[in-house]
Protein backbone atom coordinates (compact mmCIF):
# COMPACT_ATOMS: atom_id res chain seq x y z
CA UNK A 1 0.00 0.00 0.00
CA UNK A 2 1.47 3.30 -1.00
CA UNK A 3 1.72 5.77 1.88
CA UNK A 4 2.14 9.53 2.03
CA UNK A 5 4.08 11.34 4.65
CA UNK A 6 3.21 14.99 5.16
CA UNK A 7 5.20 16.59 7.97
CA UNK A 8 5.03 20.25 8.73
CA UNK A 9 8.53 21.45 9.34
CA UNK A 10 9.54 24.82 10.67
CA UNK A 11 11.52 26.74 8.13
CA UNK A 12 15.04 25.58 7.37
CA UNK A 13 15.35 23.18 10.24
CA UNK A 14 12.10 21.39 9.70
CA UNK A 15 11.00 20.29 13.13
CA UNK A 16 7.62 18.63 12.80
CA UNK A 17 4.64 20.51 14.26
CA UNK A 18 3.57 18.27 17.17
CA UNK A 19 -0.11 18.10 16.38
CA UNK A 20 -1.61 14.85 15.15
CA UNK A 21 -3.97 16.69 12.86
CA UNK A 22 -0.97 18.21 11.09
CA UNK A 23 0.87 14.95 10.42
CA UNK A 24 0.24 12.39 7.72
CA UNK A 25 2.27 9.65 6.12
CA UNK A 26 3.86 9.79 2.68
CA UNK A 27 5.64 7.65 0.15
CA UNK A 28 5.68 7.41 -3.58
CA UNK A 29 5.07 4.09 -5.36
CA UNK A 30 4.34 3.13 -8.94
CA UNK A 31 3.84 6.77 -9.95
CA UNK A 32 0.65 7.05 -7.86
CA UNK A 33 -0.10 8.95 -4.68
CA UNK A 34 -2.57 7.73 -2.05
CA UNK A 35 -5.12 10.31 -0.90
CA UNK A 36 -4.32 11.64 2.59
CA UNK A 37 -6.57 11.22 5.64
CA UNK A 38 -9.66 13.43 5.73
CA UNK A 39 -8.28 15.51 8.59
CA UNK A 40 -5.85 17.28 6.24
CA UNK A 41 -6.76 20.92 5.88
CA UNK A 42 -6.99 22.84 2.65
CA UNK A 43 -3.46 24.19 2.84
CA UNK A 44 -1.95 20.70 2.94
CA UNK A 45 -0.55 19.60 -0.38
CA UNK A 46 -2.41 16.48 -1.49
CA UNK A 47 -2.82 14.63 -4.73
CA UNK A 48 -5.42 11.87 -5.14
CA UNK A 49 -5.39 8.87 -7.44
CA UNK A 50 -8.19 10.49 -9.42
CA UNK A 51 -6.06 13.59 -9.86
CA UNK A 52 -3.26 11.44 -11.18
CA UNK A 53 -5.50 9.58 -13.61
CA UNK A 54 -6.82 12.84 -15.03
CA UNK A 55 -3.37 14.34 -15.54
CA UNK A 56 -2.33 14.95 -19.13
CA UNK A 57 1.09 15.99 -20.31
CA UNK A 58 1.25 19.56 -21.46
CA UNK A 59 3.72 18.41 -24.08
CA UNK A 60 4.17 14.95 -25.52
CA UNK A 61 7.32 13.47 -23.93
CA UNK A 62 10.19 12.85 -26.27
CA UNK A 63 11.97 9.54 -26.36
CA UNK A 64 14.92 9.28 -24.00
CA UNK A 65 17.93 8.74 -26.21
CA UNK A 66 21.55 8.33 -25.08
CA UNK A 67 20.90 9.95 -21.75
CA UNK A 68 18.91 12.88 -23.15
CA UNK A 69 15.98 13.88 -21.02
CA UNK A 70 12.87 15.71 -22.03
CA UNK A 71 12.65 18.80 -19.84
CA UNK A 72 8.94 19.03 -20.60
CA UNK A 73 8.48 15.46 -19.34
CA UNK A 74 10.31 16.17 -16.11
CA UNK A 75 8.28 19.29 -15.35
CA UNK A 76 4.86 18.19 -16.52
CA UNK A 77 4.55 14.47 -15.84
CA UNK A 78 3.80 14.94 -12.16
CA UNK A 79 2.28 18.35 -11.75
CA UNK A 80 1.87 18.23 -7.96
CA UNK A 81 -0.64 20.72 -6.67
CA UNK A 82 0.05 23.25 -3.94
CA UNK A 83 -2.15 25.76 -2.21
CA UNK A 84 -1.40 29.08 -4.01
CA UNK A 85 -1.87 31.00 -0.75
CA UNK A 86 0.48 28.68 1.14
CA UNK A 87 3.05 28.84 -1.64
CA UNK A 88 2.92 32.65 -1.50
CA UNK A 89 3.68 32.62 2.25
CA UNK A 90 6.52 30.17 1.73
CA UNK A 91 8.06 32.45 -0.87
CA UNK A 92 7.77 35.51 1.39
CA UNK A 93 9.40 33.67 4.27
CA UNK A 94 12.28 32.49 2.12
CA UNK A 95 12.87 35.95 0.70
CA UNK A 96 12.93 37.35 4.25
CA UNK A 97 15.55 34.84 5.33
CA UNK A 98 17.67 35.34 2.24
CA UNK A 99 17.59 39.12 2.68
CA UNK A 100 18.65 38.89 6.32
CA UNK A 101 21.95 37.16 5.49
CA UNK A 102 23.74 40.53 5.33
CA UNK A 103 22.83 41.43 8.92
CA UNK A 104 25.55 39.23 10.39
CA UNK A 105 28.42 41.61 9.60
CA UNK A 106 26.61 44.40 11.42
CA UNK A 107 25.87 42.52 14.64
CA UNK A 108 29.31 40.90 14.71
CA UNK A 109 31.03 44.28 14.59
CA UNK A 110 28.72 45.89 17.13
CA UNK A 111 29.00 43.10 19.72
CA UNK A 112 32.75 42.56 19.34
CA UNK A 113 33.46 46.30 19.67
CA UNK A 114 30.66 47.17 22.08
CA UNK A 115 31.41 50.12 24.34
CA UNK A 116 29.05 49.37 27.21
CA UNK A 117 29.90 52.57 29.06
CA UNK A 118 28.75 54.80 26.19
CA UNK A 119 25.48 56.61 26.96
CA UNK A 120 22.63 56.45 24.43
CA UNK A 121 19.61 58.74 24.59
CA UNK A 122 16.29 56.92 24.60
CA UNK A 123 13.06 57.54 26.48
CA UNK A 124 13.22 54.71 29.00
CA UNK A 125 12.65 55.43 32.67
CA UNK A 126 15.37 53.83 34.82
CA UNK A 127 12.93 52.78 37.54
CA UNK A 128 10.71 51.09 34.96
CA UNK A 129 13.72 49.27 33.54
CA UNK A 130 14.76 48.11 37.00
CA UNK A 131 11.28 46.73 37.63
CA UNK A 132 11.20 44.83 34.32
CA UNK A 133 14.68 43.40 34.80
CA UNK A 134 13.69 42.22 38.28
CA UNK A 135 10.72 40.36 36.79
CA UNK A 136 12.96 38.78 34.16
CA UNK A 137 15.39 37.72 36.87
CA UNK A 138 12.60 35.93 38.73
CA UNK A 139 11.71 33.72 35.79
CA UNK A 140 15.12 32.95 34.30
CA UNK A 141 18.27 31.27 35.67
CA UNK A 142 20.43 34.18 34.51
CA UNK A 143 21.68 36.81 36.95
CA UNK A 144 19.71 39.75 35.63
CA UNK A 145 20.13 42.82 37.75
CA UNK A 146 20.15 46.47 36.83
CA UNK A 147 23.40 48.28 36.25
CA UNK A 148 24.15 51.37 34.13
CA UNK A 149 26.20 49.39 31.61
CA UNK A 150 23.29 47.07 30.82
CA UNK A 151 20.98 50.07 30.47
CA UNK A 152 23.40 51.59 27.94
CA UNK A 153 23.43 48.41 25.86
CA UNK A 154 19.63 48.12 25.90
CA UNK A 155 19.30 51.74 24.74
CA UNK A 156 21.90 51.13 22.02
CA UNK A 157 19.79 48.28 20.59
CA UNK A 158 16.62 50.38 20.83
CA UNK A 159 18.20 53.25 18.91
CA UNK A 160 21.06 52.26 16.61
CA UNK A 161 19.93 48.64 16.10
CA UNK A 162 16.17 49.13 16.09
CA UNK A 163 15.73 47.98 12.48
CA UNK A 164 17.90 44.95 13.17
CA UNK A 165 15.77 43.99 16.19
CA UNK A 166 12.53 44.34 14.22
CA UNK A 167 13.85 42.07 11.50
CA UNK A 168 15.01 39.53 14.07
CA UNK A 169 11.55 39.59 15.66
CA UNK A 170 10.23 38.30 12.34
CA UNK A 171 13.04 35.88 11.44
CA UNK A 172 13.06 34.35 14.91
CA UNK A 173 9.65 32.89 14.18
CA UNK A 174 11.35 30.55 11.70
CA UNK A 175 14.03 29.37 14.12
CA UNK A 176 12.88 29.68 17.70
CA UNK A 177 10.38 26.78 17.74
CA UNK A 178 13.14 24.38 16.69
CA UNK A 179 15.64 25.93 19.12
CA UNK A 180 13.19 25.65 22.01
CA UNK A 181 12.48 21.99 21.25
CA UNK A 182 16.18 21.06 21.32
CA UNK A 183 16.95 23.23 24.36
CA UNK A 184 14.10 21.56 26.22
CA UNK A 185 15.42 18.11 25.22
CA UNK A 186 18.73 18.97 26.91
CA UNK A 187 17.13 20.73 29.90
CA UNK A 188 18.76 24.03 28.91
CA UNK A 189 17.04 27.40 29.61
CA UNK A 190 14.87 28.32 26.66
CA UNK A 191 16.19 31.88 26.79
CA UNK A 192 19.44 30.57 25.30
CA UNK A 193 17.63 30.85 21.95
CA UNK A 194 18.52 34.56 21.99
CA UNK A 195 22.18 33.57 21.81
CA UNK A 196 21.86 32.73 18.10
CA UNK A 197 20.84 36.33 17.38
CA UNK A 198 24.01 37.64 18.98
CA UNK A 199 26.15 34.90 17.42
CA UNK A 200 24.95 34.92 13.82
CA UNK A 201 21.92 37.20 13.31
CA UNK A 202 20.11 33.92 12.53
CA UNK A 203 22.19 33.34 9.39
CA UNK A 204 23.13 29.64 8.94
CA UNK A 205 25.97 30.59 6.58
CA UNK A 206 27.47 33.31 8.79
CA UNK A 207 31.27 33.14 9.07
CA UNK A 208 33.40 35.27 11.38
CA UNK A 209 36.82 36.71 10.57
CA UNK A 210 38.44 33.85 12.54
CA UNK A 211 36.41 31.11 10.85
CA UNK A 212 33.55 30.51 13.31
CA UNK A 213 30.60 29.31 11.22
CA UNK A 214 26.85 28.81 11.30
CA UNK A 215 23.91 29.80 13.47
CA UNK A 216 25.90 28.93 16.59
CA UNK A 217 29.34 30.03 15.32
CA UNK A 218 31.42 26.91 15.87
CA UNK A 219 35.15 26.98 15.20
CA UNK A 220 36.53 24.13 13.11
CA UNK A 221 38.01 22.23 16.07
CA UNK A 222 34.92 22.55 18.24
CA UNK A 223 32.75 21.42 15.34
CA UNK A 224 34.89 18.33 14.80
CA UNK A 225 34.74 17.57 18.52
CA UNK A 226 30.95 17.64 18.25
CA UNK A 227 30.89 15.46 15.09
CA UNK A 228 30.07 18.29 12.68
CA UNK A 229 31.83 17.30 9.47
CA UNK A 230 33.58 19.77 7.17
CA UNK A 231 34.74 19.24 3.60
CA UNK A 232 35.25 21.40 0.53
CA UNK A 233 31.57 20.92 -0.31
CA UNK A 234 29.80 20.41 3.01
CA UNK A 235 29.98 22.26 6.32
CA UNK A 236 27.63 20.71 8.87
CA UNK A 237 28.21 23.69 11.16
CA UNK A 238 25.78 25.45 8.79
CA UNK A 239 23.16 22.72 9.09
CA UNK A 240 20.46 24.26 11.35
CA UNK A 241 19.33 20.99 12.92
CA UNK A 242 22.74 19.36 13.40
CA UNK A 243 24.39 22.54 14.65
CA UNK A 244 21.59 23.23 17.14
CA UNK A 245 21.94 19.74 18.62
CA UNK A 246 25.71 20.27 18.80
CA UNK A 247 25.22 23.66 20.50
CA UNK A 248 23.02 22.02 23.14
CA UNK A 249 25.65 19.37 23.78
CA UNK A 250 28.40 21.97 24.11
CA UNK A 251 26.35 24.24 26.37
CA UNK A 252 25.55 21.26 28.61
CA UNK A 253 29.27 20.46 28.86
CA UNK A 254 30.07 24.04 29.81
CA UNK A 255 27.34 24.11 32.45
CA UNK A 256 28.78 20.95 34.01
CA UNK A 257 32.02 22.92 34.43
CA UNK A 258 30.77 26.32 35.66
CA UNK A 259 27.25 25.63 36.99
CA UNK A 260 26.38 29.25 36.17
CA UNK A 261 24.65 30.24 32.94
CA UNK A 262 26.26 33.69 32.75
CA UNK A 263 29.70 32.07 32.86
CA UNK A 264 28.54 29.48 30.33
CA UNK A 265 27.73 32.29 27.90
CA UNK A 266 31.13 33.89 28.47
CA UNK A 267 32.87 30.51 27.99
CA UNK A 268 30.84 29.83 24.83
CA UNK A 269 32.20 33.02 23.33
CA UNK A 270 35.81 33.09 24.53
CA UNK A 271 36.48 29.52 25.68
CA UNK A 272 36.46 28.05 29.20
CA UNK A 273 40.19 28.73 29.59
CA UNK A 274 39.72 32.49 29.31
CA UNK A 275 36.87 32.41 31.82
CA UNK A 276 38.97 30.46 34.31
CA UNK A 277 41.82 32.97 33.94
CA UNK A 278 39.39 35.86 34.46
CA UNK A 279 38.12 34.21 37.66
CA UNK A 280 41.68 33.84 38.98
CA UNK A 281 42.58 37.43 38.08
CA UNK A 282 39.45 38.61 39.87
CA UNK A 283 40.49 36.98 43.12
CA UNK A 284 38.23 33.94 42.77
CA UNK A 285 35.02 35.88 42.10
CA UNK A 286 32.55 34.07 39.85
CA UNK A 287 29.90 36.71 39.17
CA UNK A 288 30.11 37.73 35.51
CA UNK A 289 29.98 41.46 36.26
CA UNK A 290 32.89 41.08 38.67
CA UNK A 291 35.14 39.25 36.19
CA UNK A 292 34.04 41.12 33.04
CA UNK A 293 37.03 43.48 32.95
CA UNK A 294 39.40 40.50 32.90
CA UNK A 295 37.72 38.86 29.91
CA UNK A 296 38.68 39.45 26.25
CA UNK A 297 37.19 42.67 24.93
CA UNK A 298 34.54 41.12 22.68
CA UNK A 299 33.38 38.82 25.48
CA UNK A 300 33.08 41.79 27.83
CA UNK A 301 30.20 43.05 25.70
CA UNK A 302 28.85 39.63 24.78
CA UNK A 303 26.75 38.80 27.85
CA UNK A 304 25.33 42.35 28.14
CA UNK A 305 24.29 42.13 24.49
CA UNK A 306 22.59 38.79 25.13
CA UNK A 307 20.72 40.14 28.16
CA UNK A 308 19.73 43.26 26.23
CA UNK A 309 18.27 41.21 23.37
CA UNK A 310 16.41 39.03 25.87
CA UNK A 311 14.92 42.08 27.55
CA UNK A 312 13.90 43.72 24.26
CA UNK A 313 12.26 40.55 22.91
CA UNK A 314 10.33 40.10 26.15
CA UNK A 315 9.20 43.75 26.18
CA UNK A 316 8.97 44.42 22.43
CA UNK A 317 5.38 45.69 22.55
CA UNK A 318 6.19 48.10 25.39
CA UNK A 319 8.83 49.69 23.15
CA UNK A 320 6.50 49.89 20.12
CA UNK A 321 8.69 47.61 18.03
CA UNK A 322 7.09 46.53 14.77
CA UNK A 323 6.52 42.78 14.83
CA UNK A 324 5.71 41.41 11.39
CA UNK A 325 2.48 39.46 11.28
CA UNK A 326 3.15 35.80 10.57
CA UNK A 327 0.38 34.28 8.50
CA UNK A 328 2.02 30.88 8.26
CA UNK A 329 5.17 30.38 10.38
CA UNK A 330 6.04 27.07 8.80
CA UNK A 331 6.03 25.34 5.48
CA UNK A 332 6.09 21.77 4.32
CA UNK A 333 9.30 20.11 3.18
CA UNK A 334 10.73 16.66 2.72
CA UNK A 335 14.16 15.24 1.98
CA UNK A 336 15.49 12.84 -0.63
CA UNK A 337 18.82 11.04 -0.48
CA UNK A 338 21.18 12.06 -3.26
CA UNK A 339 22.39 9.25 -5.54
CA UNK A 340 24.75 11.29 -7.73
CA UNK A 341 26.47 14.64 -7.49
CA UNK A 342 24.11 17.45 -8.43
CA UNK A 343 24.23 21.25 -8.34
CA UNK A 344 21.67 23.76 -7.15
CA UNK A 345 21.55 25.23 -10.66
CA UNK A 346 20.60 21.85 -12.09
CA UNK A 347 17.98 21.22 -9.41
CA UNK A 348 16.50 24.67 -9.95
CA UNK A 349 16.30 24.18 -13.72
CA UNK A 350 14.88 20.65 -13.64
CA UNK A 351 12.53 20.82 -10.66
CA UNK A 352 11.49 24.46 -10.84
CA UNK A 353 12.65 25.65 -7.40
CA UNK A 354 14.46 28.99 -7.12
CA UNK A 355 18.15 28.73 -6.32
CA UNK A 356 17.73 31.19 -3.44
CA UNK A 357 15.14 28.86 -1.94
CA UNK A 358 17.50 25.90 -2.29
CA UNK A 359 20.23 27.85 -0.49
CA UNK A 360 17.90 28.62 2.42
CA UNK A 361 16.70 25.03 2.68
CA UNK A 362 20.16 23.48 2.26
CA UNK A 363 22.64 25.93 3.85
CA UNK A 364 25.32 23.34 4.70
CA UNK A 365 26.36 22.90 1.04
CA UNK A 366 29.04 25.55 0.70
CA UNK A 367 29.46 25.60 -3.08
CA UNK A 368 25.79 25.05 -3.96
CA UNK A 369 26.72 21.51 -4.95
CA UNK A 370 25.52 18.34 -3.22
CA UNK A 371 28.24 15.69 -3.52
CA UNK A 372 27.80 11.93 -3.62
CA UNK A 373 30.18 10.09 -1.30
CA UNK A 374 30.12 6.40 -0.38
CA UNK A 375 29.13 5.99 3.26
CA UNK A 376 27.59 9.46 3.52
CA UNK A 377 23.89 10.21 3.44
CA UNK A 378 23.77 13.64 1.86
CA UNK A 379 20.20 14.76 1.33
CA UNK A 380 18.37 17.42 -0.66
CA UNK A 381 15.58 19.26 1.11
CA UNK A 382 12.75 20.51 -1.10
CA UNK A 383 9.24 21.87 -0.62
CA UNK A 384 6.69 19.03 -0.71
CA UNK A 385 5.27 20.59 -3.86
CA UNK A 386 8.56 19.76 -5.63
CA UNK A 387 9.60 16.52 -3.94
CA UNK A 388 7.26 14.42 -6.07
CA UNK A 389 8.72 15.85 -9.28
CA UNK A 390 12.18 14.85 -8.14
CA UNK A 391 11.41 11.39 -6.75
CA UNK A 392 9.20 10.25 -9.63
CA UNK A 393 11.73 11.38 -12.25
CA UNK A 394 15.03 10.56 -10.54
CA UNK A 395 16.44 8.46 -13.40
CA UNK A 396 15.63 11.12 -15.97
CA UNK A 397 17.00 13.91 -13.77
CA UNK A 398 20.29 12.12 -13.07
CA UNK A 399 20.68 11.24 -16.75
CA UNK A 400 20.29 14.90 -17.64
CA UNK A 401 22.69 15.96 -14.89
CA UNK A 402 25.30 13.46 -16.08
CA UNK A 403 24.97 14.73 -19.62
CA UNK A 404 25.37 18.33 -18.49
CA UNK A 405 28.47 17.51 -16.42
CA UNK A 406 30.10 15.72 -19.36
CA UNK A 407 29.37 18.70 -21.60
CA UNK A 408 30.87 21.22 -19.16
CA UNK A 409 34.11 22.80 -20.27
CA UNK A 410 35.35 22.61 -16.67
CA UNK A 411 34.38 19.50 -14.70
CA UNK A 412 33.04 19.83 -11.16
CA UNK A 413 35.82 19.74 -8.55
CA UNK A 414 36.50 16.53 -6.70
CA UNK A 415 35.47 16.30 -3.06
CA UNK A 416 38.20 17.27 -0.60
CA UNK A 417 37.59 16.28 3.00
CA UNK A 418 38.59 18.31 6.03
CA UNK A 419 41.47 15.91 6.68
CA UNK A 420 43.00 17.17 3.39
CA UNK A 421 43.01 20.80 4.42
CA UNK A 422 46.28 22.68 4.76
CA UNK A 423 47.41 25.70 6.71
CA UNK A 424 49.23 28.06 4.37
CA UNK A 425 51.59 30.76 5.65
CA UNK A 426 51.50 33.95 3.56
CA UNK A 427 54.91 34.87 2.14
CA UNK A 428 56.30 38.03 0.61
CA UNK A 429 54.82 38.55 -2.85
CA UNK A 430 51.75 36.41 -2.19
CA UNK A 431 48.28 37.55 -3.16
CA UNK A 432 44.96 35.72 -3.13
CA UNK A 433 44.89 35.05 -6.87
CA UNK A 434 48.36 33.51 -6.79
CA UNK A 435 47.53 31.27 -3.84
CA UNK A 436 44.19 30.27 -5.36
CA UNK A 437 45.89 29.26 -8.63
CA UNK A 438 48.50 27.21 -6.79
CA UNK A 439 45.90 25.09 -5.03
CA UNK A 440 43.25 25.00 -7.75
CA UNK A 441 40.61 26.91 -5.81
CA UNK A 442 38.82 30.23 -6.17
CA UNK A 443 39.67 33.51 -4.48
CA UNK A 444 36.12 33.72 -3.13
CA UNK A 445 36.52 30.27 -1.57
CA UNK A 446 39.72 31.24 0.26
CA UNK A 447 37.97 34.35 1.55
CA UNK A 448 34.95 32.33 2.69
CA UNK A 449 37.05 29.61 4.39
CA UNK A 450 38.99 32.24 6.33
CA UNK A 451 36.36 34.88 6.97
CA UNK A 452 38.26 37.48 4.90
CA UNK A 453 36.35 40.66 4.09
CA UNK A 454 38.95 42.09 1.71
CA UNK A 455 41.75 40.87 -0.57
CA UNK A 456 44.47 42.24 1.71
CA UNK A 457 46.97 39.78 3.18
CA UNK A 458 49.84 40.22 5.61
CA UNK A 459 53.13 38.33 5.64
CA UNK A 460 53.00 35.49 8.16
CA UNK A 461 49.20 35.25 8.08
CA UNK A 462 47.87 31.68 8.22
CA UNK A 463 45.17 30.61 5.76
CA UNK A 464 43.06 27.46 5.82
CA UNK A 465 42.80 25.98 2.31
CA UNK A 466 41.10 22.86 0.94
CA UNK A 467 43.31 22.22 -2.15
CA UNK A 468 41.83 20.69 -5.27
CA UNK A 469 45.11 19.80 -6.95
CA UNK A 470 48.39 18.32 -5.67
CA UNK A 471 50.75 20.62 -3.80
CA UNK A 472 53.99 20.69 -5.80
CA UNK A 473 56.95 22.96 -6.28
CA UNK A 474 59.10 23.49 -9.36
CA UNK A 475 61.76 21.23 -7.88
CA UNK A 476 59.32 18.38 -7.42
CA UNK A 477 57.07 18.75 -10.43
CA UNK A 478 58.51 15.65 -12.08
CA UNK A 479 59.72 12.44 -10.57
CA UNK A 480 63.53 12.15 -10.70
CA UNK A 481 65.05 8.99 -12.11
CA UNK A 482 67.83 8.75 -9.52
CA UNK A 483 66.03 7.56 -6.40
CA UNK A 484 67.27 5.85 -3.28
CA UNK A 485 63.81 4.94 -2.01
CA UNK A 486 63.60 1.34 -0.85
CA UNK A 487 59.90 0.98 -1.74
CA UNK A 488 57.95 1.39 -4.94
CA UNK A 489 56.04 4.65 -5.15
CA UNK A 490 52.71 4.69 -7.00
CA UNK A 491 52.44 6.91 -10.05
CA UNK A 492 51.06 10.33 -9.28
CA UNK A 493 52.27 10.32 -5.67
CA UNK A 494 53.53 13.67 -4.38
CA UNK A 495 57.23 13.31 -3.62
CA UNK A 496 60.32 15.20 -2.55
CA UNK A 497 63.85 14.23 -3.51
CA UNK A 498 66.30 14.90 -0.68
CA UNK A 499 68.96 17.48 -1.59
CA UNK A 500 72.31 18.17 0.06
CA UNK A 501 71.64 20.04 3.33
CA UNK A 502 68.00 18.93 3.60
CA UNK A 503 66.61 17.82 6.96
CA UNK A 504 63.15 16.58 7.92
CA UNK A 505 62.44 19.96 9.48
CA UNK A 506 63.46 22.01 6.42
CA UNK A 507 61.47 19.72 4.14
CA UNK A 508 58.36 20.00 6.31
CA UNK A 509 58.66 23.79 6.11
CA UNK A 510 58.52 23.63 2.31
CA UNK A 511 55.13 21.90 2.30
CA UNK A 512 52.42 23.63 4.37
CA UNK A 513 50.36 21.21 6.43
CA UNK A 514 53.09 18.51 6.56
CA UNK A 515 54.99 17.87 9.79
CA UNK A 516 58.20 16.03 10.65
CA UNK A 517 56.15 13.27 12.22
CA UNK A 518 54.17 12.95 8.98
CA UNK A 519 57.36 12.48 6.97
CA UNK A 520 58.66 9.85 9.37
CA UNK A 521 55.40 7.91 9.43
CA UNK A 522 54.75 8.00 5.68
CA UNK A 523 58.32 6.96 4.79
CA UNK A 524 59.17 4.57 7.64
CA UNK A 525 62.00 6.80 8.92
CA UNK A 526 63.28 5.93 12.41
CA UNK A 527 66.00 8.51 12.99
CA UNK A 528 66.67 11.93 11.48
CA UNK A 529 69.54 11.29 9.02
CA UNK A 530 68.71 11.64 5.34
CA UNK A 531 70.75 10.67 2.28
CA UNK A 532 70.76 12.97 -0.76
CA UNK A 533 68.72 11.40 -3.54
CA UNK A 534 66.26 9.69 -1.19
CA UNK A 535 62.70 10.02 -2.45
CA UNK A 536 60.17 10.89 0.25
CA UNK A 537 56.42 10.49 -0.09
CA UNK A 538 54.42 13.60 0.81
CA UNK A 539 51.16 11.84 1.54
CA UNK A 540 49.74 8.99 3.57
CA UNK A 541 49.50 6.73 0.53
CA UNK A 542 50.10 3.02 0.17
CA UNK A 543 53.40 2.04 -1.35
Amino acid sequence: MARQVYIRFFLCFMIAVPLAAQQTLTNVKNDTLQPPPSEITSDTIALTVADMEQMELQEKPTQLNDGEVSYARILSKYNLKDSPEAAKYDSLWLKQLHANASLYDSIYKDVSQLEIDTTYHYSLDTDTLKSRLAKLDQRTPFNISYNPSLENVIKMFLTRKRDFIERMLVSSQFYFPMFEQELDNYNIPLEIKYLAIIESALNPRAKSRVGATGLWQFMYGTGRMLDLGVSSYVDERSDPIKSTKAACQYLSQLYNIFEDWDLVLAAYNSGPGNVNKAIRRSGGRTNYWNIRRNLPRETAGYVPAFLAVMYIFEYAKEHDLAIGKVERPFFETDTVKIKKMITFDQISELVGVDKEELEVLNPSYKLDIIPYVDGKNYTLRLPVSAIGKFVNNEDAIYAQVEQQIEAEEKPLPQLVTAQDRIRYRVRSGDYLGKIAERYGVGVSQIKRWNGLRSNNLRIGQRLTIYPRKPVTSKATASKPSNTASKTAIPDGTKIHTVQQGDSLWTISRKYPGITVDNLKEWNGIKGSNLQPGTVLKLCDCSS
